[in-house]
């Protein structure tokens, strides 16, 4: 059985010929851009701008992982997680990239391909790239103000929903080329929802993610402007203190 969406903005464009359907977005070709063990991503050029093509096959190559061929029937599909999280960003009002189309093949039950379709954001880089290429526009400090405004904003929208990212790394974050910049959150396939002491340990994951880079490329007053913003406070209280430790040790040892 086959379910597959497609995005009614794109209809009787090249775009809905090229993945309309799963099989035809199994089937174009484009330019490889990561490959991983039960994925790949390939940018495609179409309608005048590029796509980009993930695909999700099988349940693992270890039989292990594939819990005995369990996996397939009961696991959350990370594919599933990725455009259900993608469409959740736009529900909140944080800026992602437009799923242009989505779905999964099941086969008595299980798990056998999915992909999800994103037009590309024209004139965008990630953070991470930014920060390995010494990009100046770090080292502006009012254009660096105002993205960093943005994620504390993003990342208090996310966990007052009760949602963690999961991976909110630098390389995670787009940002546009424009003189007053929009900041996007993108590639959130293990992200969801958590109560109580597992939510609160997430939102220490998620904010010591965007400092493992953050304590190189920004400065004291700028992290703690980045927290202020986040905890949406003047000035530290006692309980921003203890999180703000355990944020800081969260990776100790592990870099």
């Amino acid at each position: 059985m086959i379910d597959w969406h497609f995005n009614p903005d794109f209809r009787g464009r090249e775009a809905e010929r090229l993945f309309g359907t799963l099989p035809a977005t199994f089937a174009v070709r484009g330019e490889p851009i990561a490959k991983a063990p039960l994925s790949t991503v390939e940018r495609v050029a179409a309608d005048g701008t590029r796509y980009y093509v993930k695909r999700y096959v099988g349940s693992g190559k270890n039989a292990f992982r594939r819990w005995f061929g369990l996996r397939g029937l009961i696991a959350p599909q990370r594919v599933v997680k990725e455009w259900e999280n993608l469409l959740l960003f736009r529900q909140w009002g944080i800026p992602t990239a437009t799923l242009v189309g989505w779905g999964l093949e099941r086969a008595h039950g299980s798990f056998v391909r999915g992909a999800l379709v994103t037009e590309e954001i024209a004139g965008t880089k990630d953070m991470g790239t930014m920060a390995n290429d010494d990009d100046p526009r770090l080292r502006d400090r009012r254009w660096m103000a105002e993205v960093m405004r943005q994620v504390a904003r993003y990342a208090r929208r996310l966990h007052d929903q009760g949602f963690a990212h999961n991976d909110l790394k630098w390389r995670n974050l787009l940002v546009d080329d424009r003189a007053t910049p929009t900041v996007y959150l993108i590639d959130c396939p293990s992200g969801g929802f958590w109560r109580g002491l597992l939510l609160r340990y997430r939102i220490v994951k998620d904010l010591a993610c965007l400092d493992k880079v953050g304590k190189y490329r920004l400065s004291r007053t700028q992290r703690l402007r980045f927290y202020l913003d986040y905890a949406g406070h003047a000035r530290l209280s006692a309980a921003d203190k203890r999180r703000l430790r355990k944020i800081l040790k969260f990776f100790a040892g592990r870099e």
